[in-house]
């Protein structure tokens, strides 16, 4: 019985894993439909968000049989308890990686400054999400800490996007005023994402010390 309990939750990580580079994956290319102007990148974000979806039904299956059938210990029980609140911020984070292919394609063939502003934050949103998900396969509290105190960076880069779009926006002509609040929510997306990659370092910690007094 304990052997199958192992193998299960050893297979809880590998699907995490899974689930997490699926997340990589969907941002990645959201951001290559965005910078490189590349259709292919809208369907490709869609395939990879349905894997996504999936994965987590999968996981939270998993977590739900060892959870009952288990009875497992208290640090295994903040790890699954953890991976439970980990999926739903993947699988948003699957869903705005969507929504950015998406908005991305009605502004692909628009000359903006502005959307040198998302450089950035697209950017700093890719490495919250790989360093979140490495700090749970490693295992470290210290990377999940950088996740966290990267949001505050996270969060100034969207509140000077914000002022600069609202800026030009204002002084813009009507024909890109539209493609600018475009832009303006593709920025309010990365940020989201940055907090749910906050989120998943935040319930790494918890996972691994008990404390979640962010």
């Amino acid at each position: 019985m304990r052997d199958k309990y192992e193998e299960q939750l050893l297979t809880l990580n590998t699907e995490l894993m899974r689930m997490g580079a699926l997340c990589e994956e969907a941002i990645s290319c959201a951001v290559r439909s965005l910078t490189e102007n590349d259709g292919t990148m809208k369907q490709r974000v869609s395939e990879t968000e349905k894997q996504i979806d999936h994965k987590e039904r999968d996981i939270e299956s998993l977590c739900m049989k060892l959870l009952i059938h288990q009875q497992p210990v208290a640090t295994d029980f903040r790890m699954i308890t953890s991976a439970l609140k980990m999926i739903s911020d993947m699988e948003r984070i699957g869903d705005q990686a969507e929504d950015i292919a998406e908005i991305a394609e009605y502004i692909s063939g628009i000359d903006l400054k502005s959307k040198d502003t998302l450089n950035e934050m697209a950017k700093t949103a890719v490495d919250m999400v790989m360093k979140s998900i490495e700090s749970y396969i490693e295992q470290s509290t210290k990377i999940a800490y950088s996740v966290i105190k990267e949001d505050d960076t996270m969060d100034e880069l969207f509140m000077n996007a914000k002022k600069q779009l609202i800026c030009e926006i204002q002084n813009s002509s009507s024909e890109n005023a539209e493609a600018l609040v475009d832009i303006l929510m593709i920025a309010k997306y990365f940020e989201r994402i940055g907090d749910h990659a906050e989120n998943i370092a935040e319930w790494v910690v918890y996972s691994l010390t008990g404390k979640h007094d962010f």
